[in-house]
């Protein structure tokens, strides 16, 4: 398994997985797009030439928010969600920002697990943020020094 940046080739992949994972996905358009974003960094892991996962993120003046992170459910429980937030950690702390904060579901216990094994801390929640079905979400933060 290999982490790099996402390229063009890559959001038709990223946009199946969308659809497999999340019930609001996000569109090829809105992908693709990211890609001219320039407070966009986007990775995915590839297994061969399949993607197996991919993690997408937004920077302004220092602090990043996690856009989405998602493993093809045939790779999952491999470690690959730890290394992709991991992997873009390291990113930012080259990069200059000082946070990263994200949103999961109030349901989603295993997300929750990991995040808080990688440090993230809960600050606050999102009334009914969520749709498909209506849901909270959590707020996790996780802070460090540049």
């Amino acid at each position: 398994m290999i982490i790099e940046k996402m390229r063009m080739e890559h959001v038709p992949q990223i946009a199946q997985l969308e659809k497999l994972c999340f019930s609001d996905p996000w569109s090829e358009k809105s992908i693709a797009s990211e890609l001219e974003n320039e407070l966009a960094h986007w990775l995915v892991c590839m297994d061969g030439e399949t993607l197996s996962g991919y993690i997408g993120s937004q920077t302004v003046m220092g602090e990043t928010d996690m856009m989405n992170v998602a493993v093809h459910p045939d790779y999952r429980r491999n470690g690959i969600a730890q290394d992709l937030v991991a992997a873009l950690v390291t990113h930012l702390k080259q990069n200059g920002s000082h946070s990263l904060t994200l949103e999961v579901r109030a349901s989603n216990l295993p997300a929750q697990k990991l995040y808080q094994k990688l440090g993230f801390q809960l600050v606050g929640t999102r009334p009914r943020y969520y749709r498909n079905p209506r849901e909270d979400a959590l707020i996790l933060r996780k802070e460090w020094e540049i």
